[in-house]
């Protein structure tokens, strides 16, 4: 199971961390995403962590801003979002794949399970 957590209204340029904790088969996750969904739009990737080993990869539109980090101790994710812009505004998810591959990181198929979704909204 995952659950999603810390999302919020911020005025663009400011920061939040979403945190995603894991539990049960979590020996089995090979690699923990982020995802958003703003109104009218597909689901869009955001970055990724390779579950054993720590390997971060983002997408472009967050390179250098965003950091996916973890917390091996408490088997939690963290998605720290910096120099946030009002086109990040979106609900953010958090997915889990046993068995996703690198080049497919991006697509939302892939993933086996999800959390619930936590809204985040940027202010202009």
């Amino acid at each position: 199971q995952l659950q999603a957590s810390g999302g919020g209204a911020v005025q663009a340029g400011g920061s939040l961390r979403l945190s995603c904790a894991a539990s049960g088969r979590t020996f089995n996750f090979r690699y923990v995403a982020w995802f958003r969904q703003a109104p009218g739009k597909e689901r869009e990737f955001v970055g990724a962590l390779r579950w054993n080993g720590g390997h971060t990869y983002y997408a472009d539109s967050v390179k250098g801003r965003f950091s996916i980090s973890r917390n091996n101790a408490k088997d939690t994710v963290y998605l720290q979002m910096n120099a946030l812009r009002s086109e990040d505004t979106a609900v953010y998810y958090c997915a889990a794949s046993p068995s996703v591959i690198q080049s497919n990181l991006a697509s939302h198929f892939a993933y086996a399970h999800w959390g619930q979704g936590t809204l985040v909204t940027v202010s202009s």
